[in-house]
């Protein structure tokens, strides 16, 4: 039986500034709009995070029984490493899951949005699909779509909607500013294992690319994140605080262009992590600035 501590390290906790990201930007939008409701966004929080430990766990069980993870250069993977069986895994993944929709479903009553419930639904079953069942996408170098779909578009235009109750082109950015630096954080977890996934089929987009060609879309994906948000500088000149992150994307940067690997590119994905979360508590910032107190 894993430890409290193996337990933690699989629920890889340098990916959950991915998921609190989007709802910062999200919120800070609805605050633009006229709405803030602090309820709300705690349980968008609630829900973000545990959808993310849940599709962290939901892969690890995945990859796991396929035998994607047996050699492995990253962080602890449970099932791969032998500390939890296949079965307490794919258990903790979907009472994740399960403690998701609840605090989902709290969220819906309160924001009387019903049909968000079909948008949860979709959530499970896309973090479910991207690497269990019999035709992963993820395999098939559609993860990339998955994490910018959900993790950008659906978690910060949902956290809009459901305290403004409507959407604006500044929430949208944002939307997509946080999913391109998700989707970099995915692109350089899966350049790291490209030797590996190639071996076992696992089709990423890193792979169908080339070590190459993914290096340079991660920096592509940054760099489009980070000036995104100017297209508002004329209306919102506080947007230009964003540009204060720049210096933190250098190094990850330096690090993907100059083909370090395996090991050498771990840091790269807790750099990403807190480049996401550094952007958009900067991008907030921006938007509640321009609105004023």
């Amino acid at each position: 039986m894993a430890s409290a501590a193996q337990w933690i390290e699989g629920a890889r906790l340098r990916t959950l500034p991915m998921a609190i990201a989007p709802v910062l930007i999200g919120t800070a939008a609805a605050y633009e709009l006229g709405a803030f409701h602090l309820l709300h966004a705690m349980l968008a929080a609630i829900v973000a995070l545990l959808l993310q430990v849940g599709v962290n766990y939901a892969n690890d069980y995945s990859d796991g029984i396929r035998g994607t993870d047996d050699v492995r250069v990253g962080p602890l993977r449970l099932v791969g490493s032998g500390a939890a069986t296949p079965g307490q895994v794919k258990a903790a993944a979907f009472g994740t899951f399960a403690a998701a929709m609840v605090a989902g479903l709290a969220l819906v009553v309160l924001s009387q949005a019903w049909w968000l419930l079909l948008v949860g639904a979709a959530c499970v079953l896309a973090a479910w699909g991207y690497t269990g069942g019999k035709n992963p996408y993820g395999y098939l170098g559609l993860g990339d779509v998955f994490v910018f779909v959900f993790f950008g578009l659906v978690a910060t235009l949902g956290t809009t909607y459901t305290q403004a109750g409507r959407l604006s082109w500044a929430a949208l950015v944002g939307a997509v500013g946080t999913g391109l630096i998700a989707v970099a954080l995915l692109m350089a977890n899966n350049v790291r294992d490209i030797p590996t996934d190639r071996e076992v089929g696992k089709r990423t987009l890193a792979v169908r690319l080339g070590s190459h060609y993914a290096r340079l879309s991660y920096v592509f994906f940054l760099v489009v994140a980070i000036l995104l948000p100017l297209l508002f500088v004329a209306e919102r000149p506080w947007v230009l605080l964003v540009l204060l992150i720049v210096p933190a994307i250098l190094l990850p940067c330096w690090l993907m262009v100059s083909d370090k690997q395996g090991r050498a590119l771990i840091p790269v994905l807790q750099q990403t992590g807190l480049i996401n979360l550094g952007f958009s508590a900067l991008y907030s910032l921006a938007l509640v600035l321009s609105k004023g107190f």
